[in-house]
Formats: structure tokens, C-alpha cells, sequence
């Protein structure tokens, strides 16, 4: 699996687990368009292969999580970049 896959897997589910958040409440309340998260979530339907380190800890602060709890995850174990 491709690092940007797996980082907008963990970020969808991420997203799915919290109830008081959806991909748009997520990114009004991180002050980016939500475009930011639905291409970072759908990398597969966009041309966008990476993902800025800021805009995911500005997503990982808004969540309540570090960047050390976003990526201590096993989907990141097997990554083929």
C-alpha cells in the first residue's frame, strides 16, 4: 500500500470513530477547505500523491491526537512507496 493511501485510510477511520466529527466538521473546525480532507481520505479519485506534514498535524491537533498517535497504527507497517 502507497504511504498517501494509508494515511487517508487512518484518517477516514479515525474520522468514523469519532462521533463529533465528519470529513466537513473536521475541516471547518481545522480551518482548511474540505476538499483538504476529502482529497487526502480519496487519493484513488484525485491526482494528489502527497500530503503536507502541516496540514496533517493541523488535522491531528484538531482531532486531539499527535502525529506520534496517527501513525502508531499497523496500516503503516507495510507501506510500498
Amino acid at each position: 500500500m502507497k504511504l498517501i493511501e494509508a494515511v487517508g485510510i487512518r484518517l477516514d477511520n479515525l474520522i468514523k470513530a469519532n462521533e463529533n466529527f465528519t470529513e466537513y466538521k473536521l475541516a471547518k473546525k481545522a480551518g482548511m477547505p474540505h476538499s483538504t480532507v476529502w482529497k487526502i481520505i480519496h487519493p484513488d479519485l484525485t491526482l494528489v500523491k502527497t500530503v503536507k506534514l502541516d496540514t496533517l498535524y493541523q488535522i491531528t491537533d484538531t482531532l486531539g491526537i499527535s502525529l506520534k498517535e496517527f501513525f502508531d497504527d499497523p496500516i503503516f507497517d507495510d507501506i510500498s512507496d
